[in-house]
């Protein structure tokens, strides 16, 4: 992470924050602090207060007079996404669904005029509809085909972007392609003023490709991850039930609970399995992984924020956080390597900011 002095560094905002994943990731790729979070999960708000003492939780967005928060130099924001994940309703982006969040996101953009916006959400905002209370053509006839076609979620996100002035790239990358054991894909957007970026079309600012592709890319002959954790997104949780129905294949935390580390005597392979290889390559690149299940069989909260990448107890080290509460904020939270590659793939443009302490 670029180091500079506090005072000079670049304020971040951080709109539904979870336990702070996003932000890590933004940090590690361009630096700066936050400035304040806006979270109402009383779980993840102790992991906030906790690793961000002093910073402000704004809590709830949309009762926030955003004209009188403080500016900030980058915006972040992961909205709910059990609307558009394919594991959820996939209702879209309409007001009064959990993912019409994004309505009071824009507004706030649009009062906080950032440099920069960051966004991330499930691979489903590529398909479920934005359910926008107006038809996308006015007339059968009208470029587009059906009347009763509807703009998909993202196309609404980036429509709304470019009504706000600003450009956008977006991608999708999976936390498997920064080496972790499980799937996880995940729409990485940037977003910035055009009047700090190339003067482009909006439509210029269709998903890019990457300039270098990411490391860890596998078929499907390679080594399988750990774990698909497509539809375990932001504000759904790890619920033990589904993930059991949903799991094509003996699940990680079948064989005998231990790690490599604390059981030198036995192979990865009788360990893990199937999985051993990409349990290898995420210890490679984070810390040995903790056993997968507790004394009860049950899926261990320690093993998931492994799996997230997260440094160990940044979520299950919070006092007064509950297994359920710890299993909630882990699932709804992103992976910060996922995250910090996905913003070096995009590569938006970040020069003078008026917001930046140091202008």
């Amino acid at each position: 992470m670029p180091t500079e002095p506090v005072s000079r560094q670049r304020l971040i905002g951080s709109l539904c924050s979870g336990y702070g994943g996003l932000d890590l990731g933004v940090q590690a790729a361009l630096g700066g602090r936050v400035a304040w979070h806006a979270e109402i999960d009383p779980g993840s708000s102790r992991v906030l207060a906790r690793h961000w003492p002093g910073v402000p939780n704004l809590g709830d967005l949309t009762t926030v007079n955003w004209h009188r928060a403080p500016g900030v130099c980058v915006v972040t924001a992961g909205f709910p996404c059990q609307d558009l994940s394919v594991a959820g309703r996939r209702a879209g982006l309409a007001p009064g669904t959990r993912s019409g969040l994004w309505h009071h996101i824009a507004r706030a953009i649009e009062a906080l005029n950032p440099c920069l916006v960051v966004i991330e959400n499930v691979r489903g905002i590529l398909t479920a509809p934005a359910a926008s209370p107006r038809p996308l053509e006015p007339c059968p006839w009208c470029l587009g085909g059906r009347p009763d076609q509807s703009v998909r979620a993202l196309g609404a996100v980036l429509g709304t972007l470019a009504g706000l002035g600003f450009d956008a790239r977006w991608r999708l990358l999976r936390a498997a392609d920064v080496g972790a054991p499980h799937h996880r894909a995940r729409i990485f957007l940037t977003a910035w003023r055009r009047t700090h970026g190339p003067n482009r079309h909006p439509r210029d600012g269709d998903r890019q490709p990457a300039p270098n592709p990411p490391r860890h890319r596998w078929s499907r002959s390679e080594p399988p991850t750990a774990a698909d954790a497509e539809g375990d997104g932001r504000h759904q949780g790890l619920a033990e039930p589904a993930a059991r129905q949903r799991r094509s294949h003996p699940p990680v935390g079948c064989r005998p609970v231990g790690t490599t580390a604390s059981l030198p005597d036995r192979s990865a392979e009788e360990l893990w399995g199937r999985y051993a290889t990409a349990i290898s390559r995420w210890e490679t690149l984070t810390r040995p992984a903790p056993p997968p299940t507790d004394a009860a069989g049950r899926l261990s909260p320690a093993f998931v924020e492994w799996m997230q990448g997260l440094p160990e107890g940044w979520v299950t080290a919070t006092p007064g956080l509950g297994r359920p509460a710890q299993l909630t904020a882990l699932g709804n939270g992103v992976v910060p390597r996922q995250a910090s590659r996905a913003i070096e793939l995009l590569a938006p443009p970040l020069a003078h900011c008026p917001h930046h302490p140091a202008s």
